[in-house]
Parts: structure tokens; sequence; C-alpha cells
């Protein structure tokens, strides 16, 4: 099968709270939500417009590998790490391993952004994450259910235009394009909030 020659433009919201990807297919003017898989319950996969932006840090064997399949082949690197719905919930039972918020770290200055800091303030046995690597780690949930949906235009090879707060400052932008290079997405234009919504 050929791929598509022209490229979609996708625009995606890393939000605070969720992720939201909108997208105009090749030669068409109408704007769609991509609706993102994610698992909804326990061993429940559906597609939702929001994916939360959201990790959980499960603990060992607190989760079956068959309870945590989505439709395409994850890899843990040994921790199991949840996104999306499922997360959230998990994580009002368990707030202590619910990374949440990484937008907002990303932009504090205070704290090294590109260290394991998060969930913060919980227990050292509990695997924490960066800001950077949690951001990469929803824009790349985000490919890969693109990718399910697409596969003769994977994400990476579209014209993808990422927004940011008019707050971020130049080390807060250079750490998102490092989450988005992360995730395997190297070719993206950063677009400020209020700007996307002029033209919006």
């Amino acid at each position: 099968m050929k791929k598509n020659l022209k490229p979609y433009i996708v625009g995606i919201d890393l939000g605070t709270s969720n992720t939201v990807v909108a997208y105009c297919a090749p030669g068409k003017k109408r704007i769609e939500l991509f609706e993102i898989d994610q698992l909804v319950g326990l061993g429940q996969v559906a597609a939702r417009p929001l994916l939360p932006s959201v990790r959980y840090q499960a603990a060992d064997g607190e989760i079956s590998t068959a309870d945590r399949q989505l439709p395409w082949p994850t890899d843990d690197g040994g921790t199991v790490t949840l996104t999306g719905k499922l997360a959230l919930d998990l994580g009002g039972q368990v707030p202590g391993r619910l990374v949440s918020s990484a937008k907002s770290w990303l932009s504090h200055a205070a704290v090294d952004r590109t260290a394991p800091i998060l969930p913060w303030g919980t227990d050292e046995g509990i695997a924490k994450v960066s800001p950077v690597e949690a951001s990469a780690s929803y824009l790349a949930h985000v490919r890969a259910a693109w990718r399910y949906h697409f596969p003769q235009a994977p994400l990476e090879e579209q014209q993808l235009i990422l927004t940011v707060p008019a707050s971020f400052d130049e080390v807060a932008r250079a750490l998102t394009l490092a989450a988005a290079q992360q995730a395997g997405l190297p070719n993206l234009r950063l677009l400020e909030e209020p700007q996307a919504a002029f033209y919006d």
C-alpha cells in the first residue's frame, strides 16, 4: 500500500489535565477530533476525545498483562505504567502513584525538570519520572494510537503543531520539544495557545 503523499495537518494540545488531538485530512477543509484509544477499565479499551494527561505507576503484580493490553504492542521497560482514563481512575484510589500536571512542572524553574521527581512527594519505593518523560509518554501514546488507525500515515510524517502556553519560557519550550523528540515526534512546530485560539 502507498503512503499518503500529502500530509495530514495535526494539532496537539498537550494539556495539563487532558491531551486533545485534532486533524484535517489531505485535501479536506473539515477539522476532526481524533478519538484516542485508551484503557478505560481493566482489560477494557475505548476511543475517547480526551486522553487524561496522567500516568499511573503501578506496583509490582498490581495489574496483569491482559488487563493493561492496548490494541498495539507496548513496552513497559520493566515498570508497569498506564496513561489515560484508567490511570486517572486508579490514581484517584492510590494518589501517591499518580503522575499529573507534567505540563505545569515543565515551566517550574525551581526544580530540575529533567530529573525523576514525579509523583511529587511520594515514597522512595515508587518509580518516578521527570516532567519531560511524563510528557513524552502522553505523546508516545497519541503516536501509537494514530499509527493504529492510520498505518499508512505515521504521525511523525504529518504536519504537526503542538500548542504551548504563552507563559512558557525558552527552557520550557525546549523541554517540550525534547519530550516530543523522545516520543518519536522530532519534527513539529510550537504554537502559543492564545495565537492558536486567535486562528480558530
